[in-house]
């Protein structure tokens, strides 16, 4: 059980990172969102309430809807929110597999190096999507995201 302490850290650090990573992600997203949607919703009700210059008013909630959609893009948190949690549940499945001896654990000659190979290359995969996404990011500038620069993508594949 000794050798597979480091590996087993290593596993459960990863999964607690991309956990506490997308929730983070998630918490950010919907707060901005928030922010934003507030700020539109109050824009046809400036005349209603008789606020004094709300012209003022109304370009200062313009100006907080562009901000605020701009951040949204350039972090892409919604999409790591998504992200981070699939490769969260993919790599605890991989730790209750290897837990359990299913799966490509089950006959495994060496499951304990066989588990270090999967889990490094499901890190090394979503590292490199990641940084496919804000390549298209640092492309697109801040174009919304219903708007790819022609031959990018929106979504993360």
């Amino acid at each position: 059980m000794n050798e597979q302490a480091p590996i087993l850290d290593r596993l459960d650090d990863q999964i607690n990172w991309y956990d506490r990573k997308s929730q983070s992600a998630q918490k950010r997203y919907k707060v901005l969102k928030l922010v934003q949607v507030v700020a539109a919703a109050l824009l046809p009700l400036l005349p209603v309430f008789g606020i004094p210059h709300p012209e003022k008013v109304s370009a200062v909630l313009g100006l907080v809807i562009l901000i605020v959609e701009t951040v949204q893009q350039l972090s892409q948190d919604q999409q790591n929110w998504i992200a981070y949690r699939s490769t969260c549940e993919t790599l605890k499945h991989e730790k209750y597999l290897f837990l359990s001896s299913a799966g490509p654990y089950m006959d495994a000659e060496k499951p304990l190096a066989l588990l270090a190979d999967r889990i490094e290359g499901l890190i090394s995969q979503e590292h490199a999507k990641w940084v496919s996404v804000q390549e298209q990011v640092a492309k697109a500038g801040s174009r919304p995201a219903s708007l790819p620069a022609e031959g990018t993508s929106s979504k993360r594949s």
